[in-house]
């Protein structure tokens, strides 16, 4: 097995623990922060401000990264950060002190991912790009599919949600344990590269055009805190019930993860149109029907998550700059976040106003997003032509 492909499976395996953490609590972070007093906006709203902030700070921390070269250093601040607020919210007391909290985990995972993603990169060349996030992804799902149904034993067996976020610190734990275990195996992640896994020397106009195609995805591709706000208040599922959901539509992409990384490495940005199509759908289903048509739904928001972590990843890794990577990853999301928090805000807003509004804006700002790759795409093919051999 290569040091690189080690790597990589390390590296999963921390966000495995680290996703069992942080998707476990967010299973429930909507019916708990909804127990405390919170309205569906504050909800949407708070999950819609935490992924911006998850987001936008991606760009200090990718600046702060290429700048000092303390790759590590950022990435052990950024996971206890994430890590450690989680099981924080058994001790919230309010809606308030929850709303923080979960700002706080997405603060923590906006510092540590543009570092983990830069690293990763070195070994693309060898692996290929979407096979490496795909991997490494598969890996995350397998944890934030565990999460949840651990969450669901609590509260099948009468535990309430501060115990079930309290258990967590044990995944949490296992998380910064393998964490060490990758940064003394690999202290320096560049020394895995092979050939030039960096193709551009700056920010290319084919980067923004990508920018812009994410933004609008993210746009549409609501948080789970508004889905299980609504399924706990139209009482679609039980409490039980909904952790099980996220957790089935995760395993789901799982599969399309591993799926779609393969053939994006084969047939390239015609499997991203199939997979934001498919994405697109998922809000009728979810928003408008019963138990298992909302079930079918969660399956295919699951296969949006599957895009957002693995295929636009795979795009980024496609155009980065020499010397930038961190930069570009943090200033990339950045673009994404915001799309995110105009989606959620707008999403929080028309949930009491009027679905059919809600299911249309998710639909149509998802589907706008695909002129914006095949943009992209056909830029960063010119470009390519263009450049020197």
């Amino acid at each position: 097995m290569s040091p690189a492909y080690v790597f990589v499976l390390t590296m999963g395996i921390v966000n495995l623990f680290g996703d069992i953490t942080y998707e476990g609590g967010g299973s429930i972070n909507g019916p708990f922060m909804g127990s405390l007093g919170a309205s569906a906006a504050i909800v949407s709203i708070t999950a819609g401000l935490g992924e911006f902030l998850g987001y936008a700070l991606r760009l200090p921390a990718g600046y702060a990264a290429d700048r000092t070269g303390r790759y590590w250093l950022i990435t052990f601040a950024g996971f206890i950060i994430n890590l450690f607020a989680v099981p924080a919210m058994a001790l919230a007391g309010s809606w308030q002190v929850a709303a923080v909290l979960v700002l706080a985990e997405r603060i923590g995972r906006a510092l540590r991912k543009p570092t983990v993603e830069a690293m990763l990169s070195y070994t693309t060349g060898e692996l290929g790009k979407a096979w490496v996030y795909a991997l490494n992804t598969a890996l995350d799902e397998t944890g934030a599919t565990i999460g949840p149904l651990l969450i669901a034993s609590v509260l099948l067996f009468k535990g309430d949600y501060r115990t079930g976020y309290a258990l967590l610190l044990i995944s949490a734990l296992a998380a910064l344990v393998a964490l060490v275990v990758a940064r003394v195996n690999f202290p320096l992640p560049s020394r895995l590269e092979q050939g030039r896994t960096a193709p551009a020397k700056n920010l290319t106009p084919a980067y923004w055009w990508y920018m812009l195609a994410g933004a609008l995805f993210a746009a549409g591709l609501m948080s789970f805190e508004l889905i299980s706000y609504h399924l706990a208040k139209s009482k679609i599922a039980s409490e039980q019930w909904i952790p099980v959901m996220l957790a089935i539509s995760t395993a789901f992409g799982i599969v399309a993860t591993l799926v779609f990384g393969k053939l994006y490495d084969w047939l390239g940005l015609p499997v991203v149109i199939v997979a934001v199509c498919l994405s697109a759908a998922f809000s009728p289903f979810v928003f408008l029907g019963s138990f298992y048509i909302v079930l079918f739904g969660m399956l295919l928001w699951g296969l949006g998550y599957a895009t957002q972590d693995t295929l636009l990843k795979a795009i980024v890794a496609g155009v980065l700059p020499e010397g930038k990577r961190n930069i570009a990853f943090g200033l990339y999301y950045a673009g994404y976040g915001v799309g995110w928090l105009i989606g959620s805000i707008v999403a929080g807003l028309l949930y009491d106003k009027s679905l059919a509004a809600l299911i249309a804006f998710s639909i149509i700002v998802q589907l706008a997003s695909l002129p914006f790759f095949v943009v992209a795409r056909h830029r960063q093919a010119f470009d390519r032509d263009r450049a020197p051999n």
